[in-house]
């Protein structure tokens, strides 16, 4: 297994200590450019969350004039459409193998299809807060399946990480609207489901980004998100008197499907590539606390102090899970004291 191909977080195999120290020789300039790739697809991924904290702003009108899953499905068209023809003009190619298609599009009908499906669903009786609380779940679930995939190695210090980040969503969430957990059982299963697809998506994924450009993967996969997406879309369009497409509907349209359904995805499925499932996910964290920022800046939303505390636990979490703990655990040699 190749460098290229490994896992990260996952060790090489054992091989003699003379063999692995002439390799870290040959090859440190190959490090220094590993951990400026590694900067610059945290940095992507950080991007794409403000660019989806944004999203629940500018969607806001528009699932107010269209169903959610007919502008979901509107929306992941121009984004495949997108997608294949960046693939196209960048690789020259928009094929795959047989052996990784079924595979990919599987995964893209969970991750986006079926997931779309579930969280818009839940939507309509859950309360926004609780959904995003429940969403917030995501990076805990991936790092538990990516575990099962063996994409990736929970380590301790990420486990504390990503609970750290997770408390400081409830944090967030809870200082802003407030929690009604437990009132809608089905809305919270549905989107609770909505969450473990994405998590599906994220952790298994990983592989096929190691044999494909993240471009490709997410083309394919979008493309297969468009296709479950399709017959609840046209029964909802189908069921108003005209599609309303007004210039807001429009824009909204063109920023989720190009942007945050399109490039964005393409971007995190590289983070996931070069830093791993777990740590990618955990930037997924940041998403609640943008928004409210976001909201404060564009929609003159107020800023409670509980969300600037949540906010600031959330960065601490998400550090930990990307450095380490800032501390030292230091163990004491019982037998010499």
């Amino acid at each position: 297994m190749t460098p290229a191909e490994r896992p990260a977080g996952v060790p090489l195999p054992a091989t003699s200590t003379a063999t692995a120290t002439a390799a870290v020789a040959a090859s440190s300039s190959a490090a220094s450019a590993s951990a400026a790739e590694h900067r610059l697809a945290e940095i992507g991924v950080v991007v794409v969350m403000v660019l989806w904290a944004a999203n629940f702003i500018v969607v806001k009108s528009a699932v107010a004039q269209l169903p959610p899953v007919g502008f979901t499905f509107l929306r992941f068209v121009l984004a495949s459409v997108t997608l294949l023809l960046l693939l196209r003009w960048r690789e020259g190619s928009i094929g795959l193998p047989r052996r990784d298609l079924v595979a990919i599009l599987a995964l893209g009908a969970i991750g986006f299809g079926a997931y779309q499906i579930l969280w818009t669903t839940g939507l309509t009786t859950v309360p926004a807060g609780d959904s995003a609380l429940l969403i917030a779940a995501t990076p805990v679930l991936v790092a538990l399946l990516a575990v099962v995939a063996r994409t990736d190695v929970l380590t301790p210090v990420k486990l504390i990480g990503i609970l750290v980040s997770f408390v400081g969503v409830v944090i967030v969430v809870g200082s802003g609207p407030g929690l009604t957990l437990g009132r809608s059982l089905v809305g919270e299963a549905l989107t609770l489901a909505g969450a473990v697809c994405w998590s599906v998506y994220t952790a298994f994924g990983a592989p096929y980004v190691r044999r494909h450009s993240p471009l490709r993967a997410t083309a394919w996969a979008t493309v297969a998100g468009t296709v479950v997406l399709a017959p609840i879309a046209v029964l909802q369009l189908g069921s108003l008197d005209r599609v309303p497409l007004g210039l807001d509907v429009i824009g909204a349209i063109l920023y989720s499907g190009m942007l945050a359904a399109g490039v964005a995805n393409v971007v995190v499925l590289n983070g996931v590539k070069v830093v791993g499932p777990t740590r990618t996910a955990a930037l997924q964290f940041l998403v609640p606390a943008l928004a409210v920022l976001l909201a404060f800046l564009f929609l003159q939303e107020p800023i409670r102090p509980g969300q600037v505390v949540g906010g600031l636990v959330i960065v601490g979490g998400v550090l930990i899970t990307r450095g380490g703990l800032p501390f030292r655990v230091v163990r004491v040699d019982r037998s010499r004291c």
